[in-house]
């Protein structure tokens, strides 16, 4: 069931960060994040859709590399086909965090997925940044990456555990008010635009 903004507890009292299912999703059967024990710090996210992830062995970049024939891989032009080739895959949630300013929501993938299914996430943890919440490329969507380590492909199925999300706070560096910054303009990955 979908939570919207202003969200209070049971006392009244206004929370400042939960979750919300995206708009484009809302009749799509998600759960929302939520902990699985007393004691858990991370909330559960579900993919809201199949996804493949591809082993690396079938990648045609790890072909060539086991054979040292990378200039006679088909299809490959040039360094940015290598780099193409090589980028993990988004899986989508459908979902979207709200939070308090000097907090961020930290990805982390689940103990289980390297052990078990072979995958990992290339970035180790993924930030989700309070001005990411309502923009206007993706309204917000978390998407967890991954890549495949094993020798088979892996098929994430719509409602499987993918990873977890951590609430956070974090501080500033002396003089961080005297820096210009930028106002977010696009969805995942905007703000390293270097």
């Amino acid at each position: 069931m979908e939570e919207t903004r202003p969200v209070k507890d049971r006392t009244g009292k206004l929370l400042m960060r939960g979750f919300e299912i995206v708009s484009s999703k809302t009749n799509q059967e998600l759960n929302l994040p939520k902990r699985s024990t007393q004691a858990a710090a991370g909330y559960d996210f579900e993919a809201s859709e199949d996804t493949v992830i591809p082993s690396a062995f079938s990648n045609p970049f790890f072909k060539g590399l086991t054979v040292l024939t990378l200039g006679k891989l088909k299809n490959v032009r040039d360094n940015e086909d290598l780099q193409s080739m090589l980028k993990p895959v988004l899986v989508p949630t459908g979902i979207k965090a709200y939070m308090n300013e000097g907090e961020y929501l930290q990805l982390v993938s689940r103990s289980s997925g390297p052990i078990k299914k072979r995958i990992m996430m290339p970035n180790a943890v993924g930030i989700v940044d309070a001005d990411y919440y309502n923009n206007p490329s993706n309204e917000g969507e978390i998407f967890f990456q991954f890549i495949n380590f094993g020798i088979k492909d892996v098929v994430i199925k719509k409602g499987e555990r993918i990873g977890q999300g951590i609430f956070l706070p974090y501080l500033l560096a002396e003089g961080d008010e005297n820096t210009e910054k930028a106002q977010r303009s696009g969805g995942f990955g905007s703000t390293g635009q270097n």
